[in-house]
C-alpha cells in the first residue's frame, strides 16, 4: 500500500500537471502517421488531457488497487465517466429534445436479431436505416435521435487502458475498478459495448474497437495507409425532427476501396467500434432542421447479403439481405476514414 504522505504529494503534482504534454504527444503522433497537417478539432477533443507524469501516477494506484479511493480525482482529469448513471453533462444539449434515446447496440450488429420491432422506431425520433431514393434535395425525412448517451468521455492513454481490465471475462472487476453499481445504466452500456467488441464480424467484415487515439490512427493507418480523409457529421441539429433535405453530395464512391466506419460507444471513457465493409459510398447532406442546418455525413451499404434477414433495416424496409442497399445517418462523435484518392 502506498503511504498516504506520499500518495498525496503524487496527488498534488497530478492535480497541478497541465494537460499541453499530452496534447503535444497526440499531434506528434498524428503528425507521424496522417498524412494530414492536423486532427480534427472534434478529434483532438477527445484524446486524454492526461499528462504523463498523471498517467504513470494513475496506472500505479490500479496496480496497487487503490484507484478507487481516488476515483473522483482520476475521473475529473481524464475526462471519464464515472458514474453509475451515466448522467450527460447539462450544457451539452437543447433541454427541448426528448429524453437521449435508450441505446441499442444491435444497431451495429449485422448478424444479430436485433430486439427491438418496427413499433418501437418511434421512441428513436425517426428512421434509423433508410434507402439512398429516400434522400433527394427537397423531399422530407424523420430524423432519428442522433446524440451520444455519453457524449463528453475523452480516450485514456494507451499506457494506462493497458492496465484495465477491458473484457466481458473480467467484467466485475472492471465495475468495481470504477464503482458501477449493477443494474446501473452504466452497467448496462459496458455489458453492450463489450458485446460488441467480443463478437464475431460477420462474412467480409473486418472490424476492432479502439480505446486510445494511439490505437485509432493504428488501425486506420493498417487499412487504409497514411493518406486518408475523415469525416463526421457537424452535429446532432435535426434530432427527432421532420427535416428538409438540401444538397446531397457524393463524397466516396469507391466501392473496391472499403471506407473505415466507427461508432462511438457508450462507455466509461471513450471507445470506438470500427468496421470495414465492402461497397459503401459516403455522402454529405444538408439537414435543413428546426434551428440551423446541419452537415451531416449518410453512409450507404450496398451489399447486404450477409446481414442478418430479421435485421431491422429489413424489418422498416421490406426486402431482404442482398436485395437493397441501407443507408443510415453517422450520430454524434461517429466519423468515417476514407483512403485518399490524391
Amino acid at each position: 500500500m502506498t503511504h498516504p504522505i506520499v500518495l498525496l504529494g503524487l496527488l498534488v503534482v497530478a492535480y497541478f500537471s497541465g494537460s499541453s504534454q499530452a496534447e503535444n504527444a497526440f499531434s506528434k503522433y498524428w503528425e507521424d502517421h496522417i498524412g494530414l497537417p492536423h486532427p480534427p478539432h472534434w478529434l483532438a477533443a477527445k484524446d486524454s488531457p492526461l499528462s504523463l507524469v498523471q498517467t504513470s501516477m494513475f496506472m500505479k494506484l490500479i496496480e496497487k488497487n487503490e484507484l478507487a479511493s481516488n476515483l473522483h480525482l482520476f475521473c475529473k482529469q481524464a475526462n471519464v465517466a464515472c458514474s453509475s448513471n451515466a448522467q450527460v453533462k447539462k450544457i451539452t444539449y437543447d433541454t427541448t429534445l426528448p429524453p437521449i434515446a435508450q441505446w441499442n447496440g444491435d444497431r451495429v450488429k449485422y448478424e444479430y436479431v436485433p430486439n427491438e420491432g418496427p413499433l418501437s422506431v418511434a421512441t428513436q425520433g425517426g428512421l434509423p436505416f433508410f434507402r439512398e431514393s429516400m434522400v433527394k434535395e427537397g423531399a422530407f425525412m424523420p430524423v432519428p435521435d442522433l446524440r451520444d448517451p455519453v457524449s463528453y468521455k475523452s480516450f485514456l492513454p494507451r499506457r494506462l487502458v493497458s492496465k484495465i481490465p477491458f473484457s466481458f471475462s473480467r467484467i466485475k472487476e472492471l465495475k468495481n475498478l470504477f464503482g458501477v453499481i449493477d443494474e446501473s445504466n452504466m452497467d448496462g452500456y459496458i455489458q453492450d459495448t463489450l458485446e460488441i467488441c467480443e463478437k464475431s464480424p460477420i462474412r467480409g467484415e473486418q472490424c476492432t474497437c479502439v480505446t486510445s487515439a494511439e490505437d485509432f490512427i493504428d488501425f486506420v493507418v493498417e487499412k487504409l495507409g497514411h493518406h486518408v480523409g475523415v469525416w463526421s457529421s457537424e452535429s446532432i441539429e435535426g434530432s427527432y425532427e421532420n427535416v428538409t433535405i438540401g444538397e446531397v453530395k457524393l463524397i466516396y464512391g469507391n466501392l473496391s476501396e472499403a471506407p473505415i466506419i466507427c461508432h462511438s460507444l457508450p462507455f466509461l471513457f471513450q471507445v470506438y467500434y470500427c468496421h470495414v465493409l465492402q461497397k459503401v459510398k459516403i455522402y454529405a447532406v444538408d439537414i435543413h432542421a428546426r434551428k440551423e442546418v446541419n452537415h451531416a455525413i449518410m453512409a450507404c451499404h450496398y451489399d447486404t447479403s450477409t446481414w442478418n434477414p430479421n435485421h431491422l433495416a429489413f424489418k422498416l424496409l421490406g426486402f431482404g439481405p442482398g436485395l437493397i442497399e441501407v443507408c443510415h445517418w453517422i450520430s454524434e462523435n461517429g466519423m468515417v476514414w476514407t483512403k485518399s484518392l490524391g
